[in-house]
């Protein structure tokens, strides 16, 4: 792919977040610049360690993918406890075939790593630390951005720009005069990664409601590499870990999870969480993602893996535009889809911390009824809400999407379940086949090559027709899966044709073939939605 221009694409913190963004902007052959204000990596703590099964594909798009499940920790189911009685467990559906696990635990900084090798390979990125933001300006011909340096003060021209730039970014958000409303959360949570031996934790996450051990409260802990166990303790608003640890409290508080053994501690820190909300995350050419653009507590791992989410959305959509295959208000979508993700997540964890912390008496009560019944009664174990662990977001609702009356979303699954193929889904995987192309061994390798027109056995190709100015590749289902699993896996029909975006959602299944040329169309935002 040839570069479009001279002025390259901006990112703005160099985080997970703004790592997946550049390495995904270039993997379309775009020069990207990365600013981050820090003077080097700070590779410090577990922090965001729980990578979701889509999100490890992702980063399979740009190298990394099975570098990070290698090295993390696979865990395929989830324990909740009362007390000391197991209440329920469950595991994860894949209605394909990824290769993937549902979960893997790594820490952050191992995962930065990992990212910050395959940037090192990548010559169209090119990453600057040192780089404080102080101020944003565009018109129509691009974006420049301000920095603070060791050096002085710079500008920084480029065609669009990425913010990546973590939740402390106000300097960020007020040049771009965006809001960002929310509530924090008066409990604490202590975290400690500790290093030791606990036979039969490596695989699951495990969370207890009320144990002895932590009365009144939550215990949450999750294996990571190593040998070692991120452990998250709900503590009252005015827990002082310094004089934890001075009385021995802190020693005590492991043991009573580790048991008499040997120990180590790797990291530590205390943190209260917030839900926020930017009021918009595309202003003109500036687009903002992860926790610049929203936080939501931890209790379902949705912070980092929604932010690898933004990153995808923006980079092939900025991809597009750039190369002159779609108009320039195909990137209003991206705030018509991601704020919608972002609004869902925090309706979630919202509702999860309201069950963690309540709020009032009546609360309180509900929750300790919920928890006495959910022991016998599977209708109580629904209401256990523990955290409704991370998931794509499914833009059905997107201007982007085509409905299709056949297949009504049906909301949300059932934890740990996904929904049926449909517009809006995300593909499930499976393997393909494509002649001349071994790399394209996998559907959503081959969705992520541009636009994908996938033919059931009545449609004839010559019956299709596409834009020439686009990359659209067209298939026969048969001829990627002559077994049938694709066909299966999708739930196609001989008469219908499916169109895929660049990032493995379906952006409309229809039934006459003169219906794919409009779908793409409108995929692209390149006529007017009515």
């Amino acid at each position: 792919m040839g570069i479009p221009g001279p002025a390259p694409v901006l990112v703005l913190g160099c985080g997970p977040v703004g790592q997946t963004t550049a390495l995904l902007l270039a993997r379309w052959g775009l020069p990207v610049v990365v600013l981050d204000a820090r003077p080097a990596r700070d590779l410090v703590g577990s922090k965001a360690i729980c990578q979701q099964r889509d999100v490890l594909d992702v980063w399979d798009a740009v190298g990394v993918g099975a570098a990070v499940a290698a090295r993390g920790v696979t865990w395929t189911t989830a324990r909740t406890f009362h007390r000391d009685a197991e209440v329920f467990s469950f595991s994860f559906v894949d209605r394909g075939r990824s290769p993937f696990p549902p979960f893997v635990n790594i820490s952050q900084s191992e995962t930065e790593r990992l990212l910050d090798e395959r940037i090192a390979a990548q010559p169209l990125i090119d990453v600057r630390w040192g780089h404080a933001i102080t101020g944003i300006e565009q018109d129509g011909a691009g974006v420049t951005v301000t920095c603070a340096t060791p050096d002085g003060s710079v500008a920084v021209a480029g065609s669009y720009a990425v913010t990546c730039s973590g939740s402390r970014c106000d300097a960020v958000r007020g040049a771009l005069g965006l809001s960002f409303d929310g509530e924090s959360f008066d409990d604490r949570f202590l975290i400690c990664d500790i290093r030791t031996d606990l036979p039969g934790w490596e695989t699951e996450r495990r969370f207890w409601f009320d144990p002895e051990w932590n009365p009144g409260r939550q215990v949450l802990i999750h294996p990571c590499p190593d040998s070692t166990f991120r452990i998250d303790w709900q503590v009252p608003p005015d827990f002082d870990l310094a004089a934890e640890e001075s009385s021995g409290g802190l020693d005590r508080r492991i043991r009573q999870v580790v048991g008499d053994r040997p120990y180590e501690i790797v990291w530590k820190s205390v943190y209260r969480f917030s839900s926020r909300v930017v009021d918009r995350m595309r202003v003109g050419r500036v687009l903002v993602a992860g926790d610049a653009a929203h936080l939501v507590s931890p209790f379902g791992a949705r912070g980092l893996n929604s932010g690898v989410l933004d990153a995808e959305n923006a980079a092939w959509k900025i991809a597009f535009v750039l190369r002159g295959w779609a108009p320039e208000s195909l990137l209003e979508s991206y705030h018509a889809e991601r704020h919608a993700a972002a609004l869902e997540n925090l309706d979630v964890t919202t509702a999860t911390m309201r069950f963690l912390v309540p709020r009032t008496d009546e609360e309180a009560r509900h929750r300790r009824d919920v928890l006495e019944r959910a022991r016998a009664d599977p209708a109580a174990r629904a209401q256990v809400d523990s955290g409704r662990l991370a998931e794509p977001f499914w833009y059905v609702d997107s201007p982007l999407t085509t409905p299709d009356d056949r297949r009504p979303f049906p909301g949300r699954p059932p934890k740990g379940d996904v929904p049926v193929p449909a517009p809006g889904v995300l593909v499930p995987d499976c393997p393909v086949t494509v002649p001349d192309r071994l790399d394209l061994d996998r559907l959503r390798r081959l969705a992520r090559d541009g636009v994908t027109v996938l033919l059931g056995d009545d449609v004839a190709p010559g019956r299709v027709s596409v834009p020439a100015d686009v990359p659209v590749a067209v298939h026969r289902i048969r001829d990627l899966d002559g077994g049938g699993l694709l066909a299966a896996t999708l739930g196609a029909r001989p008469d219908e044709a499916w169109v895929l975006r660049p990032d493995g959602h379906v952006a409309a299944v229809v039934p006459d073939p003169s219906g794919v040329g409009p779908a793409i169309a409108r995929m692209l935002a390149r006529r007017p939605v009515g």
